[in-house]
């Protein structure tokens, strides 16, 4: 049996344990099924790629970082809603 070492953050250590161990599993054990995931799928067994912010989302962002196209404040909650409606 071989052993494995890698260095990586506490914090993420103590996470990893954390949640594996909700899962009823010690961290040994989640990266043996790692392991073995990718190797029955001949690769990392998920996507990896960056993540994509919608477009709409990207407006609203640049938005409120420039100041653009914002509406408000409002006096009340009624007021922010009929804003919203209008259109």
């Amino acid at each position: 049996m071989a052993t494995l070492q890698i260095r990586i953050d506490d914090t993420l250590k103590k996470q990893a344990d954390k949640l594996f161990s909700s899962l009823g599993l010690d961290t040994s054990t989640a990266i043996r099924i790692f392991l073995n995931a990718s190797i029955e799928n001949d690769g990392i067994p998920f996507s990896i790629q960056h993540k994509t912010i919608p477009h709409a989302l990207q407006e609203a962002i640049y938005d409120s970082r420039f100041q653009k196209n914002l509406h408000g404040p409002f006096e009340n909650a009624e007021d922010a809603v009929a804003s919203m409606l209008e259109d």
